[in-house]
């Protein structure tokens, strides 16, 4: 049985995912390293440690935050301060 939750504002429908499913098990399906997200569900942050042990509930609503690193240094912008270490 399919399991439908808010995601990131949207509700979407996991047919992979049963009622039964945790974070862990989302993360997955989503195609996500789980080194590189945050998961917030239902208004808390998701402790990583336990995402395999946090179960999901249809209309669970959750915010996941995939974080990408590179991109091109082409200085400060305008307004900002630079910053030394």
């Amino acid at each position: 049985m399919p399991l439908t939750l808010l995601l990131n504002g949207q509700n979407r429908t996991f047919d992979a995912l049963s009622k039964s499913a945790t974070i862990e098990q989302l993360v997955a399906e989503l195609g996500l390293k789980t080194d590189r997200v945050a998961v917030e569900h239902n208004g808390e942050i998701a402790a990583r440690a336990r995402w395999h042990e946090t179960p999901l509930s249809e209309g669970d609503r959750l915010e996941v935050v995939h974080f990408v690193g590179g991109g091109l240094d082409t200085g400060p912008v305008e307004g900002t301060l630079p910053v030394s270490l």
